[in-house]
């Protein structure tokens, strides 16, 4: 795909020559998920073409060794389910991300990311989510369904998946890269036609396109956004003698734009992920109790950015981005470091922040991001406790506002470290304004040690009876 028009193409929008080929493959992942819809062949056809176009598609993306990078994980975790299922889970966790590692580390990917280019570790961090989730399902088969929490019980394997129907699910129609992560068990019950994706007598079948032209639509938008605020808010400003000069509030205000800026770029990949998913007819999660029934397309959303730029509290800012990856993590990490009887802590945050940080590379900046977003979370739900306890209307308002405000500055604060990577001026943009989102946060989780709100008037009686 090297051809002569692509360097003039890719200098006019002002991408590099390999990001205009992902770029291009990536939205050709719509009409090759639409087509779907018409192989013929039953279900072993369907999984033929989904494991097929998605190889073609990462070659032509990113050349011939990214299938043999997304091939090795595939088969440790496919050997793990065929030899040792009483271990298979944790063995393929970290097999699969140790090998992730590696390649983030070899190739450098994060510097490669943040210069413009590209590089397929990308779409092997949504392939090592599918695979640890397929094999640690089939581990959850053999447990006894009473130990089991509602998602492992929908979601566990009775019966090991055949090769082609793991290939199809793990490469299915270039949905491998930029997700959304989503389940073995739905995969397969949308490839054969079964559960909500079962034809129904009063032949009603939910129509993709005015959900997927909305996607469509919002992903134009966002990336007119962001060519358009990108030039006026460089990541290199934080460390521009310019910068330094600048007021605390307008370096408070410099870093939430360029946070804000950044966001876009993700709005708009998602964007096309979930147009790609929704008309593949996958994304489509059921029906709403309305009169009369609109279909809903839960499984293809990964942000809401309203409610992300909105956030009232940092505990929500989770639901609103990379959704499937934090329902991934919740299910996969946060959920089961908690002991039977117990109630999750900041340590199963942190954990789960920190396994995050090492899915997404090994730099400095990562790592500060999520320990910051823990740190973040935990501050946000001490507010949210004293407002909750507040008997006054005025100071319950007053509590919300504050954590509003809270959220925006830390969250944009957090996310210059996610942007910059590098420790030197992850510390420089951080130090440039005291480190107030990191010292917040911190007397925020203290306070709520030592002020510890009191029961509501209600909870109390009924402790009583």
């Amino acid at each position: 795909m090297e051809l002569p028009e692509m360097d003039s193409l890719a200098s006019a929008i002002g991408v590099s020559v390999p990001v205009l080929r992902f770029l291009l493959c990536f939205v050709v992942t719509i009409p090759v998920s639409f087509l779907h819809r018409f192989v013929p062949g039953g279900p072993t056809g369907r999984h033929f073409y989904a494991a097929a176009t998605g190889a073609a598609l990462s070659y032509l993306s990113f050349g011939f060794s990214s299938n043999l990078h997304f091939v090795v994980p595939m088969l440790l975790g496919y050997a793990s389910m065929a030899l040792c299922r009483k271990y298979c889970g944790i063995i393929t966790f970290f097999l699969a991300f140790g090998y992730l590692i590696g390649c983030h580390v070899y190739y450098m990917s994060g510097d490669a990311w943040k210069e413009g280019g590209i590089d397929a570790t990308g779409a092997l961090m949504v392939i090592t989510l599918k695979i640890i989730s397929c094999v640690i399902n089939y581990n959850d088969g053999i447990l006894k369904e009473d130990d089991l929490r509602e998602a492992q019980k929908k979601n566990r394997l009775l019966k090991m998946p055949s090769l082609l129907e793991y290939f199809g699910y793990c490469l299915c129609c270039g949905s491998h890269f930029a997700g959304p992560v989503y389940e073995m068990k739905d995969y397969i019950e949308w490839t054969e036609r079964k559960g909500i994706w079962q034809p129904s007598n009063k032949g009603r079948s939910p129509s993709p396109f005015l959900a997927t032209l909305r996607a469509l639509l919002q992903s134009a938008i966002c990336m007119g956004l962001y060519l358009y605020l990108v030039p006026h808010f460089p990541l290199s400003r934080f460390t521009e003698p310019v910068y330094q000069e600048y007021g605390f509030f307008k370096k408070l205000s410099y870093q939430y734009m360029s946070g804000f800026t950044a966001r876009w770029k993700y709005y708009f990949i998602w964007s096309i992920s979930e147009a790609s998913t929704i008309i593949s007819g996958l994304g489509f999660s059921g029906w709403t109790d309305s009169n009369p029934p609109k279909p809903k397309w839960d499984r293809a959303i990964n942000v809401d950015i309203l409610g992300l730029e909105l956030a009232k509290s940092a505990v929500q800012i989770p639901l609103m981005w990379n959704i499937q990856v934090s329902t991934w993590l919740r299910h996969y990490v946060y959920e089961r470091l908690i002991q039977k009887g117990k109630k999750p802590g900041f340590f199963q945050l942190l954990a789960t922040q920190t396994v995050s940080a090492v899915w997404h590379g090994l730099y400095p900046g990562y790592i500060i991001f999520f320990v910051q977003s823990a740190l973040m979370i935990a501050g946000s739900r001490a507010i949210y406790r004293w407002q909750q306890a507040s008997q006054a209307g005025l100071v319950k308002k007053l509590l919300g506002l504050l954590n509003f405000f809270y959220t925006l500055l830390v969250l944009n604060y957090s996310a210059v470290g996610f942007m910059v990577l590098s420790l030197h001026e992850t510390l420089t943009a951080y130090g440039s304004v005291y480190y107030i989102g990191t010292v917040l946060p911190v007397v925020l989780l203290l306070l709520g040690k030592i002020i510890k709100p009191a029961r509501p008037a209600r909870s109390k009686a009924r402790k009583a009876e």
